[in-house]
């Protein structure tokens, strides 16, 4: 494990309160930054290229945006591209090749991002709520709960920065460029629906609106939230829905996933199943396995029976267990008997592959030591 340099953070940061941030060119498309730009008495094609900066260049330092009259760099940075997200610890594991950074908002809050980078592509998992409200009890977020949803361009931000991380060359045998984006990081995407489809238009459109990636490489999570799903579905997005399911039966689903108690297994699925329909894309199925809670055989065959013949692929997930959590991984001899199963009954099935256990790699954990460990401590990590 390596630990990346540490950038020291305002101290009183952990006693405010929850709030959202200032207004970043992010949060905008591109005519809202050029009427903001207007406001401050600049031409309206200073926005696109302040936004050139960000997305195309993956620039925020005003010295750097040389094209801009040196007595309004400042200023323009500071109005377009205010402090979102600051550093409080970076970690890289699998020789450099993923790297996961805890982030500390402008109210103190906590979030994670991860970058996993790969002989074919550079992926990156982003936070889309600062906590979780959906209280899954093996999931250290969950465990957590909530404290607010992010912004539209601190979810963006996330994207952003690990795009210069990668560009910058620093993850040795993989693309220089981001090209897939998961919205797996902390908090349920579908509960900050709308900034999180705003989010997604911005890494989709093209620079200077946006970051410019391809919208089959965009992956949102979810519970199961039934009337989001299909809100989603409506959007004329071909993005991919996970489904995070976890359990085939509703005795043991309401348990592991308490918003079960609202949309069922057979609600849940059949909204994943018209997402499919109307997008053409295949649903994801998430599935963490858990010893003894979830592996049994006899839900190995529900589970193929739910989904066989449908346009879905199952990713098992060998449970990264939390310190102090009386969940743990499912057996190797039981995770494959699971996916003999699921194959037999024409599923198409993997596992998924466990990165990041070195460096607190469950959603959750690292922005639970930051916050208690402090920020001494975070540099020596």
């Amino acid at each position: 494990m390596t630990s990346l340099p540490l950038i020291s953070v305002d101290p009183d940061a952990r006693g405010r309160r929850p709030s959202m941030p200032p207004r970043h060119l992010a949060d905008l498309d591109l005519p809202g930054r050029q009427a903001l730009v207007t406001e401050l008495g600049e031409p309206a094609f200073r926005a696109k290229q302040v936004s050139n900066h960000y997305f195309g260049r993956l620039v925020r330092d005003p010295e750097r945006m040389t094209d801009l009259p040196a007595a309004t760099r400042e200023r323009l940075a500071g109005t377009l591209l205010p402090t979102l997200l600051t550093p409080v610890r970076e970690l890289a594991c699998d020789d450099g090749a993923t790297r996961k950074a805890l982030w500390r908002l402008h109210d103190g809050s906590l979030v994670e991002s991860v970058l996993m980078g790969y002989p074919d592509r550079v992926t990156v998992c982003i936070s889309s709520q600062a906590g979780c409200g959906m209280a899954c009890p093996f999931c250290a977020t969950g465990q957590a709960g909530l404290t607010r949803n992010l912004s539209t361009a601190e979810i963006v931000d996330q994207a952003v920065y690990l795009a210069g991380v990668a560009a910058s060359g620093a993850v040795a045998g993989s693309p220089p460029r981001l090209s897939h984006v998961v919205f797996m990081g902390m908090g349920e995407p579908l509960a900050n629906y709308s900034r999180v489809v705003a989010a997604i238009r911005r890494l989709v459109a093209p620079a200077p609106e946006g970051l410019g990636l391809s919208q089959r490489h965009i992956t949102v999570s979810t519970v199961g939230l039934v009337p989001a799903i299909r809100r989603l579905a409506s959007e004329d997005l071909s993005v991919t829905l996970a489904l995070s399911l976890h359990a085939p039966d509703d005795e043991l689903r309401d348990e592991l996933v308490p918003v079960n108690q609202r949309w069922k297994v057979s609600e849940v699925l059949d909204a994943a199943w018209d997402y499919a329909a109307t997008t053409g894309r295949r649903v994801s199925i998430e599935y963490a396995m858990i010893k003894d809670v979830n592996d049994q055989p006899w839900r190995a065959d529900l589970l193929g029976r739910l989904l066989a013949g449908k346009l879905a692929h199952v990713n098992l997930i060998p449970l990264n267990p939390t310190p102090g959590s009386r969940w743990d991984a499912s057996p190797k001899p039981v995770e494959r008997e699971f996916v003999r199963r699921l194959r037999d009954a024409g599923v198409s099935t993997t596992v998924r592959d466990t990165r990041g256990r070195e460096i607190d790699g469950a959603c959750g954990q690292l922005a639970a030591a930051g916050d208690t460990d402090g920020d001494s401590r975070a540099a020596t990590a």
